[in-house]
């Protein structure tokens, strides 16, 4: 297996209804364009282990199927945002294993056996908010999201919008998560309640 590619991820996210409306994205600093939706059916099984070292250590191990970044991920918080480290799918097979090179790099926090903790399959629509050069400013998401907590059999549903900041984002971020708060909370959204999909899924 390759070596990991690794991104850190600025993004706000917010708690929508089914039936919410979208804003008009062009009313965010330095966005002049939106793009057509791209729609990314994504499927994701997350792992730990039975006593939820990794969960402890605030980190996540998912491996997904859809997108532009299927493969396995591991995925770490910090005050600078999200930080992801991803490695390319492995061969199909009917078990899934998590792959020696993600068992290496866990190493310090955990030790398998690394055990289905939730699945969440999501219907996403992806927009890119562009600014008068063509560069990517921000990324939405529009997510239409089913979870399972395996261990217990919860399950939940719900629709989130995503936010993430792109390359060209504006460098006063603060001003431009605060415009796109109001621009939301306009919409009838609200800031989301839960961190990351697996932290809902599991308190569900």
């Amino acid at each position: 297996m390759s070596e990991p590619t690794h991104s850190v991820e600025v993004e706000r996210k917010y708690d929508v209804e089914a039936d919410t409306v979208l804003p008009d994205w062009m009313r965010l600093p330095r966005v002049t364009a939106v793009g057509a939706p791209e729609l990314r059916p994504l499927d994701a099984t997350y792992f730990d282990t039975a006593d939820l070292a990794l969960a402890r250590s605030a980190i996540a191990l998912r491996r997904r199927t859809g997108g532009p970044d299927e493969g396995w991920h591991v995925k770490t918080s910090a005050a600078d945002g999200r930080h992801e480290w991803h490695w390319p799918l492995d061969a199909p097979s009917d078990e899934i294993v998590v792959p020696d090179a993600l068992v290496q790099a866990l190493a310090p926090y955990a030790a398998p056996p690394f055990l289905p903790l939730a699945r969440i399959r999501n219907a996403r629509t992806a927009y890119a908010l562009l600014d008068a050069s063509g560069a990517l400013v921000a990324e939405v998401v529009d997510d239409r999201v089913t979870g399972r907590a395996e261990r217990t059999g919860a399950e939940d549903s719900w629709r989130e919008w995503e936010v993430e900041l792109g390359p060209a984002a504006p460098e006063d971020v603060a001003a431009f998560f605060a415009a796109a708060d109001e621009l939301v909370a306009a919409a009838g959204g609200r800031p989301a309640t839960s961190g990351s999909k697996l932290q809902r899924v599991l308190s569900a």
